[in-house]
């Protein structure tokens, strides 16, 4: 009998490990393989996110579970949509993407999605920044917002602070619009439109930030400074 329990307690304890090794993780979860993540989102450096390939925004929109905000710096608040709905869709080769004319609502701690853009003549930014006309060095401290936060160019010239969740933050200035409604020719650089929660800075922001731009996006917090 002793040889019997032992044996189903060694059989229930690898059951458990095979159980625990096919768990499927939320948004900020950890991974290793596509396989690891729920639904349409993927592996990003070793942990789950939204798939900007697909353009979902599952996790920026406070989606799933995980860790959240994570990392001991700055408290993420939880994030709402505010009743801002997609009006309709684009379709960019063959794939169809949200079209925003709004934004969640900016408050003094406002969730949004990092993204790296180059403002530069001849970059991925297409067409020069709305709000002078003009390309700008990747080395300044500047930023594109998603359409709704864009505001007409309300914010055109002003400074945004940004703060990432190691804790560090920067102030920035608005350039340029991240459009969440065009896209897909030239004048976008034949990218899709942008997410409704998108701060797309330059490398100075990144590199301010103390983050790796070879990630892609991060998630961050913002207000008007």
């Amino acid at each position: 009998m002793a040889k019997l329990a032992l044996l189903v307690s060694l059989f229930v304890w690898v059951v458990s490990l095979l159980d625990f090794s096919q768990a499927i993780s939320s948004c900020n979860g950890p991974c290793q393989t596509l396989n690891d993540c729920k639904g349409q989102l993927i592996c990003i450096n070793s942990q789950c996110n939204d798939d900007p390939d697909v353009g979902t925004h599952i996790c920026s929109n406070g989606g799933g579970g995980g860790r959240g905000g994570g990392g001991g710096g700055a408290k993420f608040p939880p994030s709402s949509s505010d009743g801002c709905e997609a009006f309709g869709n684009l379709n960019c080769k063959g794939k169809l993407f949200p079209q925003f004319k709004c934004s969640p609502r900016v408050t003094s701690s406002t969730r949004a999605i990092l993204t790296n853009n180059d403002f530069s003549r001849g970059g991925d930014g297409g067409d020069p920044s709305e709000c002078d006309g003009k390309f700008h060095h990747n080395s300044k401290k500047i930023v594109a917002l998603s359409t709704g936060w864009y505001n007409g160019g309300s914010r055109c010239g002003k400074k945004i602070r940004i703060t990432a969740r190691n804790g560090r933050s920067v102030l920035a200035k608005v350039v340029d619009e991240c459009d969440s409604i065009n896209g897909c020719d030239k004048a976008h650089a034949h990218q899709p439109p942008c997410r409704n929660n998108i701060v797309d800075g330059s490398n100075g922001v990144w590199h301010a930030l103390g983050l790796d731009i070879d990630v892609g996006e991060e998630p961050v917090i913002w207000s008007d400074a």
